[in-house]
């Protein structure tokens, strides 16, 4: 088992308004260390700066979307295994287990409780540090 812990956190979300608050939520609250993208393209450019220990992604964007996006980041050297967290309106049962069949250490509802979103966050990290 992992003992280090979460620091660094790549979001990548489309809708200002959301990313002010998981900004907020994870930096503030959290206190992590967060670097937010608009796009799966500013993601891409971003991570080799930023090398974050986990990926957060809104679901769905215009352009690459967040499985689009995982799967560019997966390629990568050196991301292959890092945990990935979807964030999305579609939490149904088979589409939550399709996010986690393309590689998701989870995935959290939107509209997400702010107060909470660095706890959530936390706990899908530690179960997957836990089993990888």
């Amino acid at each position: 088992m992992s003992a280090h812990s979460l620091e660094r956190i790549l979001m990548v979300e489309d809708e200002p308004d959301i990313r002010s608050i998981a900004e907020l939520a994870l930096e503030a609250i959290g206190g992590f260390e967060l670097t937010a993208c608009d796009s799966g393209q500013q993601a891409l450019e971003q991570i080799g700066e930023c090398q974050p220990q986990l990926i957060l992604l809104d679901v769905m964007m215009p352009g690459m979307d967040g499985p689009a996006t995982l799967a560019a980041i997966r390629s990568l050297p050196g991301y292959a295994t890092t945990p990935a967290v979807f964030m999305t309106a579609k939490v149904q049962n088979d589409e939550v287990q399709g996010y986690l069949a393309q590689g998701a250490a989870g995935v959290i509802p939107k509209p997400f409780d702010p107060l909470t979103l660095a706890d959530q966050i936390r706990e899908i990290w530690n179960e997957a540090c836990v089993i990888g």
